[in-house]
């Protein structure tokens, strides 16, 4: 029990520093070679446009069954006007950058793993590297980038759409009075809330992409390998 524990552990400790150095060389590549302007436009394609409307869903219904459950709440204490404060607040700095970061790694993290998965099982990798094309500066790093560009504009685009959808809600089958919900949200939602979700969402972009591209290029061969790497991504 101890030695497959022990081994579980080491495991761990020795995919951690696989992750690291793949992140190093990003970083190396990032500062030192020109931008693959056109692998990088159709990932951010790929990744962000592609992905806006299971975002925009997400967000939409997000905001408005926070906002009935809060109001149902607050109106015990008369604190109706308070709820799209509260929503305003959460969605900012909290569930915006969640569901989103959520939403992106099931749907595009899933398909880079994949992809790069039957790359390295078909051998293509290697054929980039016969061509001294080095793998990471061709695949991982336009992916990366894409993703740490477009998530913090998903997570914008979901956190507008649920406080939209908070506020009518709130206002036409609630009954929460216009001035006062707007007066309230504004208030109470400062831009460091904003800030905080922004940076969330930057720090979630770079994970996934490096999680799921370090599980595609190290995943074992066979289309069984190609499928672990995709639900371990």
């Amino acid at each position: 029990m101890n030695g497959l524990a022990t081994h579980r552990v080491l495991g761990w400790l020795e995919g951690l520093g696989r992750i690291t150095l793949l992140g190093l060389e990003v970083a190396r590549s990032l500062f030192s070679q020109r931008v693959d302007w056109r692998g990088l436009t159709y990932q951010l394609y790929f990744i962000g446009v592609k992905s806006q409307s299971v975002v925009l869903i997400t967000g939409a219904f997000t905001g408005m069954v926070l906002c009935a459950q809060t109001y149902f709440q607050f109106h015990k204490v008369k604190m109706d006007t308070a709820t799209l404060a509260v929503v305003g607040v959460a969605m900012g700095s909290e569930l915006g950058p969640v569901l989103t970061a959520l939403m992106v790694a099931g749907r595009v993290g899933a398909a880079m793993a994949a992809e790069l998965g039957t790359m390295r099982v078909t051998e293509q990798i290697d054929a980039l590297r016969t061509l001294a094309t080095h793998p990471v500066d061709y695949l991982v790093v336009p992916r990366l980038s894409a993703t740490v560009l477009a998530l913090p504009l998903l997570t914008a685009e979901s956190i507008s759409v649920g406080i939209l959808a908070a506020y009518t809600v709130g206002t036409t089958l609630l009954g929460i009075d216009h001035a006062y919900a707007w007066h309230n949200m504004l208030k109470y939602t400062q831009p460091q809330h904003i800030l905080m979700g922004t940076i969330k969402a930057v720090v979630f972009a770079a994970v996934l992409a490096l999680i799921s591209c370090y599980k595609g290029m190290n995943c074992r061969e066979g289309a069984e390998g190609v499928g672990r790497a995709t639900t371990e991504a």
